[in-house]
């Protein structure tokens, strides 16, 4: 009750600001002075207010949100004791069955792809990989002579 006495005297309140505001010819404004005025006697009117005052200030609503907390708190302890009694070899695992797809799902990816598939057309990937290994080197030869021939222009 007290609660919406309030909203309605915040409402008269508004009002009145809005006639205020509309007798200086300031009509725009008004107006929405006037909107915001009756958000709280409509919210009154609608039972809105007396739910949240029922929900804010009943010791029972506090306390489920207490039991709710307790509850969240319970399941992060249990949740850090379990990776924690994980032996190393455990973890490892978990690890690599969340990480990594199992050997049905999929073939690698990178040289280790090409490997796989030069295995089963009779290694002739053994020397691809072994190619692209010296050429990567050579690539990496030449973006050191690059870098060195920068520094020596700079005289460093």
């Amino acid at each position: 009750m007290l609660t919406s006495t309030v909203c309605a005297v915040l409402s008269v309140a508004g009002l009145g600001i809005a006639a205020l505001t509309a007798f200086r010819r300031r009509f725009l404004a008004a107006t929405r002075i006037a909107a915001f005025a009756l958000i709280p006697i409509g919210l009154v009117m609608t039972g809105v207010i007396d739910w949240i005052t029922d929900l804010a200030l009943k010791p029972t609503v506090w306390a489920g949100f207490g039991v709710l907390a307790l509850s969240a708190l319970l399941f992060l302890v249990s949740r850090a004791a379990e990776r924690r009694s994980m032996s190393r070899k455990e973890r490892r695992a978990y690890g690599a069955n969340r990480t990594n797809p199992s050997p049905q799902q999929g073939v690698t990816q990178g040289r280790g792809a090409e490997i796989q598939s030069g295995a089963r057309s009779g290694g002739r990937s053994d020397d691809r990989a072994g190619g692209d290994r010296a050429g990567s080197r050579a690539r990496d030869a030449d973006d050191f002579s690059d870098i060195e021939a920068i520094l020596k222009k700079h005289g460093i």
